[in-house]
């Protein structure tokens, strides 16, 4: 196997991302409203100064918790195994933890340190491609990049943008990057994939059957909708909604294109402590490979160590990874 200089010597520049940029702006912001607030409380409350500040700083944690509480609600029906108010007190501390990696530091400001590679690797075996979620770009999944640089496996990947947009406008971007770690091995890529990226690869699989992959690995992806979809009035969140049209559709393209063992080379991770998609089977496709996490929240699912572990298995041993998907 080729060293990690030589697999990513050369690399193809990372595409730009408007999210990146709107991120930036909006951290700035929060950081000058909370010195403006505390300037102009504290002479007057000190302690008005200091909750307001943290507020404005640390906000999305209040929201985490929200979030929290109503999968705790909602996925007391589910079939899936139950998490305790205890778990999810834990989960909610796992997702705080890392949205200040991910959407303060990764996705805003280190979001092209690791470019894709570019340069065809020999003896590579097979090429990853990484799908971002809903409102994230590529610094989502560095991670996985430098884990992949270390082992000398090439990847490429997306930023799905606008991020506001329709799912079905993100094909050509899809295409794009499946074309592009083709090229690097000669040999069909696995598909990673996070939250709204599984139904972007779906959905172009189904558009694209004659393109072959090696397998698609889902985490905490809403292939049946998730309950916070319904709240949602971006095109993307709506298309998200449980039993919407768009996912009905999206089965039925998938059913026409391959009628049996529809999902046979999906992987599909899942967990009760996820907090954005919920009830927790909606993550789930049926005759897929569906594996379960306890208690981890949706962020931090995709960089649990068994995740990782077991998804990147995948490229080293065909006895342990879903069938080829080829043209029906």
């Amino acid at each position: 196997m080729q060293s990690q200089a030589d697999t990513h010597a050369a690399s193809v520049p990372a595409p730009r991302s408007r999210l990146a940029r709107l991120q930036q702006v909006l951290l700035l912001a929060a950081v000058v409203f909370a010195c403006v607030w505390v300037f102009a409380w504290w002479p007057r409350s000190p302690t008005v100064a200091v909750i307001g500040a943290v507020l404005s700083l640390a906000g999305f944690a209040v929201m985490l918790a929200l979030e929290g509480v109503l999968a705790l609600w909602v996925n007391r029906t589910d079939p899936g195994p139950p998490l305790s108010w205890g778990g999810m007190v834990a989960a909610w501390g796992q997702e705080v933890r890392m949205a200040l990696k991910v959407f303060f530091w990764r996705q805003p400001f280190r979001w092209a340190r690791l470019p894709d590679t570019n340069k065809p690797v020999a003896g590579a075996g097979r090429a990853v491609v990484f799908v971002h979620g809903f409102v994230c770009n590529r610094g989502f999944w560095l991670p996985w990049m430098a884990r992949l640089r270390r082992q000398g496996v090439p990847y490429t990947s997306v930023n799905l943008e606008p991020v506001f947009g329709d799912i079905d406008e993100y094909m050509p971007l899809l295409s794009d990057a499946v074309q592009r770690a083709h090229a690097l091995t000669g040999q069909a890529p696995l598909l990673v994939c996070h939250s709204m990226g599984g139904l972007v690869a779906r959905a172009w699989a189904a558009a694209n059957p004659e393109v072959p992959v090696h397998g698609m690995v889902t985490i905490g992806s809403p292939h049946r909708g998730t309950w916070l979809g319904r709240f949602s009035q971006a095109a993307n969140g709506r298309q998200m909604r449980v039993e919407g049209d768009w996912l009905r559709a999206l089965f039925a393209r998938e059913a026409q294109t391959k009628p049996t063992q529809t999902y046979d080379h999906f992987v599909c991770w899942y967990s009760n402590g996820d907090n954005i998609v919920f009830p927790a089977s909606t993550a789930t496709l049926p005759g897929a490979d569906n594996r379960h996490v306890h208690g981890v929240p949706h962020v931090a699912l995709a960089f649990h160590p068994r995740v990782m572990d077991e998804s990147l298995a995948m490229l080293a041993s065909a006895g342990n990874s879903p069938s080829e998907r080829t043209a029906s």
